[in-house]
């Protein structure tokens, strides 16, 4: 196998981990860096070593793609389910999902264990084999390890890259995103963090139209035809009004569901994959936001609202960002409120990465912005993502007078960078409480108060007018230092 420099940086980096006694890893990359290829050279390496390995995947489709990526390269193995034709538990590599181990009344012995989409298999079963198994080493592969059972129960975390570098390289495709007609979640009841489905599938249901409208005009403005699409619904019936309704405008579109036999599933994906196919879109509720890799997609449609899983935006997504023949980009038509619901998150992951592991991505609702913020944030004329700093779009051409570009609200001055609306005016006590947090995390580093002192006034243009004063740093103030720190190390690289 022919790896990539930062895979073969992936595999050193989890080798150090294990080196440090660091027994359970996770190995965090973007959607479409390869985290199989790094997965299968490491395991290619395991049974040199005479190693026993076992691969877990979260869905049969998963255990199927999982087991071809292993012929390719000559890997002979075996796959734990019932009656499949490649039953081999002799052999010294097993595939297996994580609901054929979950049936079995005790889980076989390995050496090495690699978990593929770690934060959708953080299930009771797969935290019991790790505890049964205190020694075997574990690898655990996700682009969004933000479940709060993968920081209780590991202990290392090797990401190498972005996802800003792996477009600057040319891995990934970069995202033309558009604000889309948007589901109204206002007033919704929520039930285990997210909006109540139901209830959210009864609104999606109003704005069926809107989303099949958006798709034509986007998809004809930017390709000229109707493009290649994934899409994500509310539901199986808010998925099937879709169906119907694209097929009036003459397009053809397929739902796949929980529901639907394998077999069946099997075909459809076969056929979308065909550069030739008839399907012009594949719709899912959430059968399809992990781990399908098809490269030719080059639109996604969200047409589900998210209130805190920040995970499944970056899953959904992803599906698009993998580069193909002709690809040099890929469509985000948001009929959900996604994105600018998401952005502050989703520009710290696309640029920094992972750095710790942490559930604080999904541990809490992100807040709505108002509806002079949406407005502002997209081209009146074609709903694409208004550019930072410019008065033109960058799709079609529109010209928004330069006063536009800021806004005063009571109190503040807010100005358009980018896709979102950032605050540049901080009250008093924010300033204050600022600083304070910054000599605390001097006491905890052992840094001279100069520190604190210039990087205050890096941030803020001014300098500090407040009492020396010592408080622990919380989260706001250490996501800031951590992408000051990146930066710096950037600039001395380069």
């Amino acid at each position: 196998m022919k790896l990539r420099p930062y895979q073969s940086d992936s595999i050193e980096s989890l080798r150090s981990g294990f080196r440090a006694k660091h027994i359970r890893q996770v190995l965090a990359a973007p959607t479409g860096s390869g985290k199989s290829v790094v997965m299968v050279s490491m395991i290619d390496s395991a049974i040199a070593k005479g190693s026993r390995v076992l691969f877990i995947c979260e869905r049969r489709i998963l255990v199927e793609q999982f087991s071809q990526h292993l012929d390719a390269i000559g890997i002979d193995h075996g796959v734990l389910m019932a009656a499949h034709w490649r039953w081999r538990p002799q052999a010294m590599v097993q595939v297996a999902s994580v609901q054929t181990l979950e049936r079995m009344e005790t889980w076989p012995a390995f050496d090495v264990v690699f978990i593929d989409e770690l934060h959708a298999c953080m299930r009771k079963s797969v935290i019991s084999m790790i505890k049964a198994f205190p020694d075997t080493r574990i690898v655990g592969a996700t682009a969004t390890p933000f479940h709060a059972g993968i920081a209780e129960h590991f202990s290392n975390v090797a990401n190498v890259i972005t996802m800003r570098e792996l477009v600057d390289d040319g891995h990934l495709v970069p995202f033309r995103v558009f604000i889309a007609h948007e589901i109204d979640t206002a007033g919704l009841k929520t039930s285990m963090g997210e909006w109540e489905k139901e209830e959210l599938q009864s609104r999606a249901l109003k704005v069926v139209g809107d989303v099949v409208s958006d798709y034509v005009k986007i998809s004809h403005d930017v390709f000229g035809r109707n493009s290649k699409a994934i899409g994500f619904t509310a539901g199986i019936a808010h998925g099937a009004e879709l169906v119907q309704r694209f097929a009036e405008v003459g397009v053809n579109a397929v739902q796949l569901t929980c529901n639907d036999d394998d077999e069946y599933k099997a075909d459809v994906l076969k056929d979308f994959s065909r550069h030739d196919t008839d399907i012009n879109i594949l719709l899912s509720a959430d059968l399809l936001t992990r781990g399908y890799d098809e490269t030719s997609i080059e639109h996604v449609i969200l047409a589900r609202p998210l209130r805190k899983s920040f995970s499944s935006l970056v899953q959904m997504a992803g599906r698009g960002a993998r580069p193909h023949p002709g690809k040099e980009f890929c469509i985000i038509q948001d009929n959900s409120g996604n994105w600018m619901r998401f952005k502050e998150s989703w520009d710290d992951l696309y640029s920094n990465g992972i750095t710790e592991l942490s559930s604080q991505y999904d541990a809490k609702a992100r807040k709505e912005p108002t509806e002079r913020e949406k407005k502002a944030s997209k081209c009146p004329r074609c709903m694409a993502l208004w550019p930072g700093n410019s008065d033109t779009c960058t799709h079609c051409g529109y010209r928004r007078e330069k006063k536009s570009l800021s806004l005063t609200v009571p109190g503040e001055m807010l100005e358009l960078t980018g896709d979102v609306i950032k605050t540049e005016k901080y009250s008093s006590e924010y300033k204050e409480s600022f600083y304070h947090m910054l000599l605390g995390y001097c006491a905890a580093k052992g840094y001279r108060d100069g520190w604190a002192f210039h990087h205050y006034q890096e941030k803020f243009k001014v300098q500090p007018a407040w009492k020396k004063q010592v408080a622990a740093p919380d989260a706001d103030v250490m996501g800031w230092i951590r992408h000051q720190n990146i930066k710096y190390a950037k600039r001395r690289a380069a």
